[in-house]
């Protein structure tokens, strides 16, 4: 219709053609949206006119770039065109022409409705893993080396949980993604950080050998405590700063002799290999660290005031675990078999620092083998 007026064809003469009212031509004719698309497609789009070029060349035996330049195309858009049709033995311009319009007509299937497996294997993934896309698509190939139908990029999970309608991906999944912020935020001043100055024989981070700071050595760990509804509640959360593997204690109290004793109490639990040192927020819940070192004899240094950062490793795992402990929940609710749970799926959960394997995977390898 837009063509057709830009032709020199009157808006009423194209309204009787197509049944409608000039008035509907005229803003369908004038409408920058529809201009755009039609100009779009048939620019992009090998006439007939353009595929007989292409044929008269092939007879000529002239190059691909010299039958773009003819048709004012790019030399791979003329090389694609030959190779879909045959190739330039086999080339017809009416038959290629026919076959362009039949693929136009049918809609190409999404990557998802094309290998059912490969969206039942995503999609369980993001639902009971909560793997992000991006680990879910390098984990595929670690998973499925030899399957070539067991790819797909991040780019197009995202437009199957997003673009309505598409992908056999359930709508509901997107919920499964992690919100990630772009910017560190200001950490609020609570009662447990208020006051960092009564931590007797506090030993600065400054103080930490360098090898600790390089992360090759595995047993070096990072602690703090995650805080649930109105600061009433509270669990411990150890990240190892080589491998990344996480460990959570349930903790009744904030109370330092308390926190000490249920911290050492999960140390103990690990191979001699794996209890080196503690790095803590200066947090007093860890006033009692002098305890801590006499039941696991691992040294704790303590970071600045107000330097999360210090603690990097254990700064992100906590974002990550209010995806399960959320601000506003009683974190006393959780069992210790259930925060096991939440770790075990931390530490199943790819990592593009360890080439997309897991730290279970990094731990089998550094430490059992």
């Amino acid at each position: 219709m837009w063509l057709l007026v830009a032709d020199g064809h009157t808006q009423a003469g194209v309204a009787r053609r197509f049944g409608l009212s000039s008035t509907t031509v005229r803003r369908i004719a004038h409408d920058p949206e529809v201009e755009k698309q039609v100009r779009d497609t048939s620019v992009s789009r090998l006439t007939l006119t353009g595929r007989e070029e292409i044929s008269r060349g092939i007879v000529e035996g002239v190059s691909n770039a010299e039958i773009a330049r003819r048709i004012d195309r790019h030399r791979s858009t003329v090389g694609r065109e030959i190779n879909n049709n045959g190739g330039r033995d086999e080339y017809r311009a009416v038959a290629a022409h026919l076959a362009a319009q039949q693929r136009a007509k049918r809609p190409k299937l999404f990557k998802f409705e094309q290998f059912p497996l490969l969206a039942m294997v995503v999609a369980c993934w993001l639902d009971l893993e909560q793997w992000s896309p991006e680990q879910i698509s390098a984990r595929l190939v670690l998973e499925f080396p030899d399957d070539e139908t067991m790819r797909v990029s991040p780019e197009t999970i995202y437009r199957a949980l997003y673009v309505h309608g598409r992908g056999g991906l359930r709508k509901e999944l997107a919920a499964c993604l992690r919100t990630q912020r772009q910017h560190r935020r200001a950490r609020p001043v609570t009662a447990r950080n208020r006051d960092q100055s009564s931590i007797p024989d506090l030993v600065s981070i400054a103080e930490r050998p360098d090898d600790i700071e390089d992360r090759l050595v595995p047993g070096h760990w990072e602690g703090d405590l995650i805080m649930g509804r109105n600061n009433g509640s509270q669990v411990g959360t150890l990240v190892e700063r080589t491998t990344g593997l996480v460990m959570l204690s349930k903790l009744g109290t904030k109370q330092a002799d308390h926190v000490a004793d249920a911290i050492a109490a999960r140390v103990r639990t690990l191979p001699a290999v794996l209890q080196g040192t503690l790095t803590w927020d200066r947090g007093t819940e860890m006033a009692a660290h002098r305890r801590f070192t006499m039941a696991t004899d691992m040294k704790v240094y303590f970071c600045d005031p107000h330097a999360p950062w210090q603690r990097g490793s254990n700064e992100n795992i906590n974002g990550l675990l209010r995806q399960y402990l959320p601000r506003d929940s009683d974190l006393s609710q959780f069992s210790q078999e259930q925060l096991d749970a939440i770790a075990h799926k931390l530490n199943n959960r790819p990592r593009k620092r360890h080439s997309f394997l897991t730290p279970l995977e990094v731990f089998d390898q550094l430490v059992l083998h």
